[in-house]
């Protein structure tokens, strides 16, 4: 581990970060329920594999390989919601660059699959999972080539 200056942020205790290693980080509730109609609709997709796109190693929630489609199911906390994310009051000079970080690798990971000719999808986790599925659907629809 790295020495830390003394004006650094402290990181977590570490109770807290036995916490923070069992988040899932993947086969969430919200994207299960997403996956499951996505599913049902005929729709086939993989699940968190990595993009080689220039820039960016991104590892979308669901990807339609073949239309080149990434969707990614945020966390409404962990990538700051504009509705319900909310930065923490206990040991803030830690979470807030921590979440700032989170927000920017979106970005970073959205212009890399987008100069690499995809299209990205991002679901909040306290968006109706039927809502998101339409919206997913319809965008391969768009981008689906002409048979």
């Amino acid at each position: 581990m790295t020495p830390t200056p003394e004006n650094a942020a402290t990181p977590p205790t570490p109770g807290r970060s036995r916490n923070m290693a069992a988040i899932k980080r993947r086969d969430t509730k919200p994207e299960r329920a997403i996956r499951s109609l996505l599913h049902a609709a005929g729709k086939r997709y993989r699940v968190d594999v990595r993009v080689q796109v220039e820039g960016a190693r991104p590892r979308p929630d669901i990807a339609f390989t073949r239309a080149r489609v990434a969707v990614f199911v945020d966390g409404c906390f962990w990538h700051c919601c504009p509705h319900h994310g909310r930065q923490p009051e206990v040991n803030g000079g830690y979470w807030g660059p921590k979440l700032e970080r989170n927000v920017a690798r979106d970005r970073a990971a959205d212009e890399a699959l987008a100069a690499a000719g995809w299209t990205v999808v991002r679901v909040w986790e306290h968006e109706d999972p039927e809502t998101a599925t339409r919206r997913i659907i319809a965008v391969l629809d768009d981008v689906a080539p002409a048979t």
